[in-house]
């Protein structure tokens, strides 16, 4: 069965582990709730980092990453 989830970055970590790798349904309706890749902890709903991400990253640095990260393959 095919994954129907996918991966990205958000500015802020994981409040648990610090990862900043998230997964969401690939259907992204608002509701979806947003998990840590890592260890799995929901950190926040996908219209919650949709804003996050539209907010930016707080540095230069930071901002290149997620470019990288997040970029459509």
């Amino acid at each position: 069965m095919p994954d129907l989830s996918e991966d990205f970055r958000l500015p802020v970590g994981c409040p648990n582990c610090s990862s900043h790798r998230m997964r969401v349904s690939q259907v992204h309706n608002p509701d979806d709730k947003v998990f840590c890749a890592s260890c799995n902890t929901q950190v926040c709903l996908y219209h919650e980092a949709e804003e996050i991400i539209r907010k930016g990253a707080g540095s230069e640095s930071e901002a290149l990453l997620e470019e990288a990260a997040n970029r459509q393959r």
